[in-house]
């Protein structure tokens, strides 16, 4: 068995492995990088963010064409299959793949392809798919091994027509109707995508609202928009069973209620990826949903063993962990720091939804006195050209000082305009103002606009 010496051993290649190997590498560091599958990139390449948000992209161009009346001249509306949409979109992760596998070759990082797992506190073995295994022995070793879908082992997800949210994306036919059981962030978006597609979609829900963490005006247009494109969205459900035949699956739920569908996706809760690591060999444990616990410095409870990204938990984003990411390499390189924790919400629905800081319902219970201004895009120039017309930009600020505490926007491209309140509220002292929209002149037409007049309508209000 080969013996390699590293610096840095890193343990999985999504954006929290990638962003630490990389950092440092920079820094003049021996860095090995690990990922159990042929392809680096991780979950967020292959299974998640990359896939997922670029099939949304092509059923927002179909549903585009399909609304729009300019359109109509050329032919009737037209219908795309999940497969066909979904091989457009694997273009995307191709160039993704290509570009990372060059990141590491451009910064000599070492990779291995395989199951990497801890023979003690500085050591790991690396076996690959020929069986075939090498040894890594590491100064400073950071898991980023990502997460995968909960499965419950109630239900059988070999059935060819259950799917979690990975195996949903080799889905090879289009449903007619669809459960989807869990309406998160991940069960929201794809509710969205199937609806988008014709698909008829069962959204059940076991809490009372969709999205609770979100501004509650915000979660009433996702609730309306989701029900205007068919969705049927069911709260306060839970399953009982759930059982696959050849023509379809049946759910039944605690409630009394059986809902019959041609497809069903579970949505509902993560795991991190723990349990081929070995952790009984250093002395680390996960928790019950496979996540390890760290500091603010992302150090485990061995000083030289770090954790980044979905395996630690919240808020398991890709943005957040190519941060933490960077920071704890950052951390081991004894560098300046920072722990992750002003991370903006990016929900990528059709429409999309974004937000940053307070919103209404954590201020009123905090007693803040906050004013509200808000810009419907149906009003703004450029949605009218684009006919996205859906949406609207809310800004919360103190009623005194004018500080902005939130921003929370509902629309096409949120996640883009969103950016631009954030930018202003992570200023210190007086710079973060609701006046700085006032006294700043936008371009016109865009969608940016929106803040100028979210801020007159909202400083309208105080006196």
């Amino acid at each position: 068995m080969a013996v390699h010496n590293y610096d840095v051993v890193v343990i999985g290649t999504g954006p929290a492995g990638e962003s630490a190997a990389i950092n440092a590498a920079k820094h003049g560091k021996r860095v090995a990088i690990v990922d159990k599958q042929v392809q680096v990139g991780g979950n967020c390449t292959h299974w998640g963010t990359i896939p997922s948000k670029a099939l949304r992209h092509q059923v927002k161009q179909i549903m585009a064409f399909n609304t729009n009346r300019m359109f109509r001249d050329i032919g009737e509306p037209r219908w795309f299959s999940f497969p066909k949409v979904m091989e457009r979109s694997r273009g995307t992760i191709d160039k993704q793949v290509e570009m990372r596998t060059t990141f590491y070759a451009r910064n000599r990082i070492d990779l291995y392809h395989g199951v990497a797992r801890f023979k003690d506190e500085h050591t790991i073995v690396v076996r690959d798919r020929q069986e075939g295994m090498e040894e890594l022995v590491a100064k400073k070793i950071v898991i980023a091994t990502g997460s995968r879908p909960y499965r419950p082992a109630d239900i059988n997800f070999r059935h060819p027509r259950i799917y979690c949210s990975d195996t949903i994306l080799s889905l090879s036919h289009t449903p007619r109707t669809l459960v989807i059981f869990g309406a998160g962030v991940i069960g929201c978006e794809y509710a969205s995508i199937f609806s988008g597609l014709g698909v008829k979609v069962d959204l059940i829900n076991n809490r009372d609202s969709l999205l609770s963490f979100l501004d509650d005006e915000i979660s009433d247009a996702l609730s309306y928009h989701l029900r205007k494109h068919g969705v049927l969205i069911r709260h306060n459900e839970d399953y009982a069973s759930v059982e696959g035949n050849e023509s379809g699956v049946v759910v039944h739920l605690k409630s009394g209620k059986k809902i019959r569908a041609d497809a069903f996706l579970w949505a509902n809760g993560r795991t991190g990826n723990t349990d081929s690591l070995g952790l009984e060999n250093i002395g680390l444990e996960a928790n019950g949903r496979g996540q390890l616990s760290v500091d603010e410095q992302y150090r485990t409870a061995l000083p030289h063993v770090y954790a980044a990204g979905d395996v630690i938990g919240w808020p398991s984003l890709a943005s957040a962990a190519y941060d933490q990411g960077l920071n704890s390499c950052n951390e081991l390189l004894d560098k300046d720091y920072r722990f992750v924790s002003n991370v903006p919400t990016g929900i990528y629905t059709i429409p999309e939804i974004s937000s940053f800081g307070l919103n209404e319902r954590e201020l009123t219970e905090a007693k803040v006195p906050y004013e509200v201004g808000k810009a419907f895009f149906k009003d703004t120039a450029r949605a009218q050209i684009t006919g996205d017309i859906v949406g609207m930009l809310k800004i919360l600020f103190h009623q005194d000082t004018l500080e902005i505490l939130g921003i929370h926007c509902f629309g096409d491209q949120a996640s883009e305009i969103l950016h631009i309140g954030q930018a202003i509220m992570q200023q210190e002292g007086d710079a973060n103002t609701v006046k700085y929209f006032i006294n700043t002149t936008f371009n016109y037409p865009t969608m940016a606009e929106a803040y100028r007049v979210a801020a007159q309508n909202g400083l309208n209000r105080v006196f």
